[in-house]
């Protein structure tokens, strides 16, 4: 089998030359720079594991802190100090029922974010073990 091109050689192009076109089409659907920065800290968020896994159980429905703390295996201070975070950023709302605050994601764009993520990583995962295995042998 054919090993892909290392990625050095696809780096850079061979020849200075700049498509006008693409570039026009590619600058008229760059966010502005608001948006952008709030779309890094969305995904800065979701570079965290435990905020990943907080968000993943809060995907089967509404849990309190006590919940969330007992399925991650953490305190409720640190749970806590999670959910301030994702709250903060939208991803999750908060909701009092007398001495209990019940937690969910904020809307279905939340789940879909989660969901399309692990698709991702799940179609990728063949083709990066299969050149694991490639470079070990």
């Amino acid at each position: 089998m054919r090993s892909p091109p290392s990625l050095s050689t696809l780096d850079t192009c061979d020849i200075d030359h700049v498509h006008s076109e693409g570039v026009r089409q590619a600058r008229a659907a760059l966010p502005d720079a608001d948006a952008a920065s709030d779309l890094a800290a969305l995904f800065g968020a979701l570079g965290d594991p435990t905020r990943v896994r907080l968000l993943a159980a809060l995907a089967t429905g509404p849990l309190c802190v006590c919940d969330l703390a007992a399925v991650l295996g953490m305190t409720q201070s640190a749970v806590s100090h999670q959910l301030r975070l994702l709250r903060a950023l939208g991803l999750v709302r908060a909701r009092r029922e007398g001495k209990l605050v019940w937690y969910a994601l904020d809307d279905d764009h939340v789940g879909i974010l989660l969901a399309v993520g692990a698709e991702h990583i799940g179609h990728r995962a063949p083709a990066l073990k299969e050149r694991e295995t490639e470079r070990s042998a």
